[in-house]
């Protein structure tokens, strides 16, 4: 499945679209045909992982009534992953970042999944 605009076309420079398309490396954690996900070069805890969809959403602020399920699939996607890495009993924190203001770097909706330590409250 390629990534994809809502017009149907993959976004030129999108690094999230290139690495699910296996233009750019990384190491991939999981993968299905709707959902990449790959560890994070900064980690920020032991367990980082990135979960993105394939088809390209420029963040969760443009998720629409037609990806609930694509969106509902990523979480459990997130669980599977955190089950694999060991972090489901310890805990793990699920992050989506929308916008500047709040950190997003990559404008294809992606979630940030950490473990592996404890994490402080509030962050950032």
């Amino acid at each position: 499945m390629t990534p994809s605009r809502e017009d149907g076309t993959a976004p030129s420079g999108c690094l999230f679209c290139a690495i699910a398309e296996k233009r750019i490396p990384a190491s991939i954690v999981y993968e299905d045909d709707r959902a990449v996900a790959f560890r994070d070069i900064r980690p920020q805890a032991p367990v980082h992982v990135l979960i993105i969809p394939r088809r390209h959403i420029s963040s969760l602020s443009a998720v629409g009534d037609e990806d609930r399920e694509l969106v509902g699939h990523l979480h459990r996607v997130a669980n599977e992953i955190a089950r694999r890495e060991s972090v489901s009993r310890s805990g793990y924190r699920l992050v989506a970042n929308c916008g500047p203001d709040a950190g997003q770097a990559v404008d294809h909706l992606h979630f940030h999944l950490l473990g592996g330590r404890p994490l402080g409250w509030p962050p950032g």
